[in-house]
């Protein structure tokens, strides 16, 4: 049974930081590539950041410099480390699984307010 478990979310002041979590099971983890995304009220779900099979990263445009993704293919998990945070963070943020096919998490709300 495939499983993401996403973790860490919460309510963060104004450039402060947190650190998301998601871990994996039911399938061969190292193989695939690994997605955050997220998805605010009323909008559409965006993609945040990716870490390929092979260690590859990339951002979107609005939390380059401030997030960071990783993975531990050893403990079958992905994380996102996000600095900086601001108030336009505030989101629910998904873990995505993409090779052969694509899996999801449930999702961690990340809110962003003073």
């Amino acid at each position: 049974q495939v499983q993401l478990v996403e973790s860490g979310g919460g309510l963060v002041q104004p450039g402060g930081s947190l650190k998301l979590t998601c871990a994996a099971s039911g399938f061969t983890f190292s193989t695939y590539h690994m997605n955050w995304y997220r998805q605010a009220p009323g909008k559409e779900r965006e993609l945040v950041a990716i870490i390929t099979n092979r260690g590859s990263t990339s951002y979107a445009d609005s939390v380059k410099g401030r997030f960071t993704i990783s993975r531990d293919n050893a403990k079958n998990t992905v994380y996102l480390q996000m600095n900086s945070l601001k108030p336009e963070d505030t989101a629910v943020y998904y873990c995505n699984a993409y090779f052969s096919t694509s899996y999801w998490g449930q999702g961690t709300q990340v809110t962003v307010s003073s």
